[in-house]
């Protein structure tokens, strides 16, 4: 992660658009489905990335990082 803090907005804003999850904050998806798709592989595109970065941020323990972004 490039540190672009427009990432981690997108992270506390968008939502999961398919799936199990459908409707879901990113933020909020479930590390098991996180670690779900580390082994069955990321989708292409924005979507992937978005899900990579908050499934590094989730194993990393670094979830506060989205706190402040949470409340705006």
């Amino acid at each position: 992660m490039e540190g672009n803090p427009e990432i981690l907005l997108s992270l506390v804003k968008n939502k999961m658009p398919f799936g199990k999850y459908q409707g879901r904050l990113l933020c909020d998806l479930p590390v098991s489905y996180l670690e779900w798709f580390a082994r069955k592989g990321f989708p292409d595109g924005k979507l992937g990335m978005q899900l990579r970065t908050i499934h590094e941020i989730k194993i990393n323990g670094l979830e506060d990082l989205l706190t402040p972004l949470k409340k705006g």
